[in-house]
């Protein structure tokens, strides 16, 4: 059995397939896992979703920020940017139960076995695994409740950048989101900022929140997406970036668990 996490896929179906035949995953003996961000951009969300729905436990994916999108896209909450090249979705007989599968999927996933926390954008740096899971599964609780649209309609937003002892409940679930989706570089004080993703080593006072002092990554490896600028080099052990830019004209990567090495769906790009 082989553990391969994989980058922001979004829509590179083609891509996806090619490399799964390259590593010769067989889903009745491995497990893939995604970091978010299934659809947008590439041509091909609608069989990226029904490639991870129909692998059942042998595709395993978390939230990613535009995945929470399209939950509002469909809902007609928010207009879909042409960028994104949803249409094939939107029209699909299936989109209706996609879209219920979809917000079944949780904002983290813990492999306490191996040490790994998988997540979309990383974990601030205030969080151990407790909170990371009790912060996401209170999100997921409201996701996947009757009532998860009147959520969904109001999550959007640059604030909170910084935990509110005294939140509401939507409120808090906003911050939780915009950690594990959105983050990127944080102020010293750990304030998010959510404009500045193109420089990895930081801009002026903002750093990346994993160059912060991090106690959880001195004890298990963050598995992320989110951040095509780095190009998969966090340069920080325990760090484990993903998205190495597919719908860009890149590449996706994947990084097998047990072994520490990444492969590309271009054969001759293969390291550890």
């Amino acid at each position: 059995m082989a553990n391969y996490f994989v980058g922001d896929i979004q829509g590179c179906y083609d891509e996806l397939r090619k490399l799964m035949d390259q590593v010769g995953f067989d889903p009745a003996e491995d497990v893939l896992w995604c970091t978010g961000d299934l659809v947008a951009r590439g041509p091909g969300s609608l069989e990226v979703l029904r490639l991870f729905r129909d692998l059942g436990d042998a595709g395993r994916t978390v939230l990613g920020n535009h995945d929470l999108h399209l939950l509002a896209v469909h809902a007609g909450l928010k207009k879909a940017k042409p960028k994104d090249r949803l249409t094939a979705f939107l029209e699909a007989p299936d989109s209706d139960e996609l879209i219920q599968w979809l917000r079944r999927q949780p904002l983290y996933r813990h492999l306490p076995e191996h040490k790994v926390i998988l997540t979309h954008a990383g974990v601030p740096p205030h969080w151990g695994v407790d909170e990371v899971v009790r912060r996401g599964d209170e999100v997921s609780a409201t996701l996947q409740s009757d009532h998860y649209l009147e959520f969904v309609g109001q999550m959007y937003g640059d604030k909170p950048d910084l935990d509110e002892p005294d939140a509401s409940p939507y409120r808090r679930q906003t911050y939780t989101i915009n950690c594990l989706t959105r983050m990127r570089l944080l102020y010293p004080d750990g304030r998010l900022d959510f404009y500045a993703k193109g420089n990895p080593d930081g801009e002026g006072t903002l750093l990346p929140w994993f160059r912060l002092p991090h106690p959880l990554l001195q004890e298990y490896r963050v598995v992320f997406g989110h951040w095509a600028a780095l190009m998969g080099l966090s340069r920080t052990r325990n760090a484990i970036s993903l998205d190495t830019g597919a719908c860009w004209g890149h590449w996706l990567t994947f990084w097998q668990l047990e072994t520490g090495l990444r492969f590309t769906q271009q054969a001759d790009k293969v390291w550890g």
